[in-house]
């Protein structure tokens, strides 16, 4: 029985939509576990300072894994390693060895450097959080995360041969032993060791996260070693296509800081309220968005490597379609029942009243963007596949700079203009509550979120959808093809208007959806008691059915086509055994 329950980690998966359910499967089991971290977080500790340092605690240790663990992001050595892996072991063995060994020796001596400067670097960033102890106790914290980029960054080496052996559920089941072991830190750890003790358990989960690959590498006789014999020429390739990613990845890190930062100048549980709701909308963005990118990468790298450009464009748009079909009605039924959903994940002990309507305001303003967020992520990753990565670069650091400006000027016209302050403290039923301010750095995030995916979106046509379909037809002029079979030749490989009747239906079951949502709560506003946990979850629960209900009518009547191939992807089986030809993947972790 044992044999059979671990001969499901070495089992390889096949088909988009298959992968795809499994990771989205797996990581709704982690982001439940992480909305029971979150739950005890508020319930421990509240909106207030000790929250607001342990979050901030985690920025500078995230900044260094996206500026140098990343530099063996899975994404970027599995081209290196897919093709040495079939043809010769010893030599991917003593690639994996000089990759490793160059990443330990980069990262021990960078995280050395951030021990030494983390009181500078705190103080810099974070100087409004309190006074000189909160200070020592946000450096001690920060200084025992630093322990996280490494051991992720040995996680991602380990994911190399994981992953072109797309044992899928080795990958899945890292971040579910993460939050379990954050749970421990809060249960068993804190009592004795306080804050200190729920970063011990952090600590504990990255361990585990390239722990639980050991077995299957070490099965696979490539467990990296350190050596004294570099290949220089694999590190500097690995270092040059790394670049663009990284500092991408940085980017977006830089912006948390500065974000958190900003918070940090507002009232006192400013940074707590920020990240709890970021975290709330990070579940359906993990489910949906972060599932379908990392299923189709494999896919959409191989069809690229081997020319085959019509189906590279047929998976990026069924990839697209059902990014769009999930998200859209999902961040209307957040925005209508952010209130319920707060208060049942995060609303007891020492998490008031007040905290609850702020983070559900915030939780709104995040999930707005929730569509694009997870558009840019399979945008970056079709241009990753297809080994361009100026672009992306090149735009997600403007990104970054707009995300940056947008919360600065939106808190500046909060706080001087009372018409603008008055508007948006109506809109989301905050007034009265000090710290409503706070609700301008989710505002800010959303709006460059979606100007990026915009220019994403808008810049993949012109580079994958108009340009093939333009050359295509000159192909087909020139060998004297008839002028419809040259539109019918083109339209296989157009993008936007594919996948626009999937937007437009969506948009109209998300809006449906959402008003009897609406209706829902209101209808059963007397009949539930709102003053208890089960009331409040009752209320939201049924009103939340009643909108999947009216949205899945919108989708039936206007023939919406997402609906049966998720029915088809269903009915086969999710974790099949097809033996699966070596290809390219590149899955990050």
């Amino acid at each position: 029985m044992v044999n059979r329950i671990l001969s499901i980690f070495h089992k390889e998966i096949a088909g988009v939509h298959q992968a795809a359910f499994l990771l989205g499967a797996f990581t709704l089991m982690s982001q439940l576990l992480a909305l029971v971290r979150d739950r005890m977080l508020a319930n421990f500790f509240g909106a207030g300072q000790t929250l607001d340092l342990y979050y901030t605690a985690f920025r500078i240790p995230d900044l260094i894994y996206a500026s140098i663990a990343s530099l063996v992001s899975i994404s970027v050595l599995i081209p290196f390693f897919s093709g040495v892996f079939e043809k010769d072991r010893t030599q991917a063995r003593r690639l994996l060895d000089s990759v490793f060994t160059a990443f330990l020796g980069i990262m021990i001596v960078v995280s050395l450097i951030a021990f030494i400067l983390m009181p500078y670097l705190v103080r810099f960033f974070f100087s409004n959080l309190g006074g000189e102890q909160a200070m020592s106790e946000l450096t001690l914290l920060s200084r025992l995360l630093l322990l996280q980029p490494i051991c992720l960054g040995i996680s991602n080496v380990f994911g190399v041969i994981t992953q072109i052996s797309k044992r899928f559920f080795l990958y899945a089941v890292s971040p579910i032993l993460y939050n379990l072991s954050i749970i421990f830190g809060l249960l068993f750890l804190y009592p004795t060791y306080g804050m200190r003790g729920v970063v011990g358990g952090v600590v504990i989960g990255g361990v585990m996260h390239f722990l639980i690959q050991i077995p299957f590498v070490y099965k696979e006789k490539l467990l990296p070693r350190i050596t004294f014999k570099f290949d220089t020429k694999i590190i500097w390739d690995v270092i040059k296509i790394s670049i663009p990613r990284t500092i991408t990845l940085s980017g977006n890190m830089l912006e948390l800081i500065v974000i958190t930062s900003f918070a940090s100048w507002l009232v006192v549980g400013s940074v707590s309220v920020l990240n709890l709701a970021l975290n709330l909308q990070s579940v359906p963005f993990a489910i949906v968005g972060v599932s379908y990118a990392l299923a189709a990468f494999p896919t959409l790298s191989a069809c690229f490597a081997k020319g085959e450009r019509e189906k590279f464009m047929n998976h990026i748009v069924t990839a697209t379609r059902h990014v769009i079909f999930w998200s859209v009605p999902i961040a209307a039924l957040f925005i209508v029942l952010r209130a319920q959903i707060v208060r049942t994940i995060l609303g007891s002990g020492s998490f008031n009243w007040e905290h609850t309507r702020l983070t559900a305001a915030c939780l709104a303003l995040f999930v707005v963007s929730l569509v694009a967020q997870g558009l840019e992520l399979l945008f970056i990753r079709a241009y990753y596949a297809a080994g361009r990565t100026a672009k992306p670069l090149v735009l997600n650091i403007l990104s970054s700079i707009a995300t940056i400006g947008f919360p600065f000027v939106l808190l500046t016209l909060f706080n001087t203009h009372q018409i603008f302050r008055f508007f948006i403290e109506s809109l989301f039923k905050v007034e009265g509550i000090n710290g409503a301010a706070v609700l301008m750095l989710p505002l800010g995030y959303s709006i460059g979120t979606l100007l990026n995916a915009l220019a994403f979106w808008i810049m993949f046509e012109y580079d994958f959808g108009n340009r093939w379909t333009h050359s295509r037809a000159q192909s087909k002029i020139e060998q004297n093809i008839t002028g419809e079979e040259i539109v019918q030749t083109g339209d296989r490989y157009a993008f936007t208007s594919k996948v626009i009747p999937t937007l437009s239906v969506s948009i109209q079951a998300a809006v449906f959806g959402g008003f009897v949502a609406y209706i829902g709560l209101n209808m059963f506003n007397s009949v539930f008691n709102l003053s208890t946990l089960f009331g409040i979850f009752a209320q939201g629960f049924v009103a939340g059915v009643m909108g999947i209900v009216g949205a899945g009518l919108v989708f039936v009547l206007l023939g919406n086509k997402e609906i049966g191939e998720i029915y088809g992807a269903l009915r086969q089986k999710v974790w099949g055994t097809k033996i699966i030809v070596s290809e390219p993947d590149k899955i990050e972790v």
